[in-house]
């Protein structure tokens, strides 16, 4: 058994969220973690066993997939266009609700688009080929970290995949949805094998599995 956990927290959106969710489960970051000028990616926390690394959403799933870290929260629709392996998603935390969508200008896709395919800007490759092959069209998808709205204007696809919380984003910048890719919300993620052979990590899937249902149940 390591001597030491490692919890992956994602920067952005559902770090605000998860904080209480992950008090409540006894995972509980030192001051440093909160102090916005500090840059570290590693931080203590209350319990002497356990250590905090925050990444990139995208980043949480991979350090847990491979073992880096034991546990983690992500978004679902990472877990999705990962699907990793050794990754198991044993609690719904019912937070960070969003969906993954298709949106295009309010005037139809650019001519960017071939005779038999698409050309779509996103960050999801993978789930947006799957949406568009099982509607029987060929996805060309172009990999865009951020800024993903304004690649219809400036021609580079006629289409992005992204995710959508208010809808606000898209309107501001002359889109429309055409397409519900998935609905999201966050998850507890932990390595199997650490599942499997540490009883510290079992412990914590209840105790977050036990929030989740007294908040549900409230």
């Amino acid at each position: 058994m390591s001597d030491s956990l490692t919890f992956a927290v994602p920067k952005g959106r559902i770090l605000n969220e998860a904080l209480p969710v992950m008090a409540r489960a006894g995972v509980v970051p030192e001051e440093a973690f909160h102090d916005k000028a500090n840059r570290s990616l590693t931080f203590a926390t209350t319990r002497s066993d356990m250590s905090i690394i925050r990444v990139r959403a995208f980043d949480v799933a991979t350090f847990v997939a491979h073992g880096a870290a034991q546990l983690g929260i992500v978004g679902s629709d990472v877990i999705e266009e990962f699907d990793y392996a050794d990754l198991y998603a044993p609690v719904d935390l019912d937070i960070g609700h969003c969906h993954l969508a298709v949106a295009e200008p309010k005037e139809g896709a650019a001519s960017v688009d071939g005779a038999s395919h698409v050309r779509v800007a996103t960050k999801y490759p993978n789930l947006t080929r799957r949406f568009f092959e099982q509607r029987g069209v060929q996805a060309e998808c172009v990999k865009l970290n951020g800024a993903m709205e304004i690649a219809p204007a400036l021609g580079l696809a006629g289409r992005i995949v992204d995710l959508v919380s208010s809808g606000q984003t898209l309107k501001d910048n002359g889109l429309v949805e055409t397409g519900h890719i998935l609905d999201i919300t966050a998850r507890l993620i932990v390595n199997r094998a650490a599942l499997k052979t540490d009883p510290r990590v079992a412990a914590l899937v209840e105790a977050f599995r036990r929030d989740a249902s007294e908040r549900k149940a409230a």
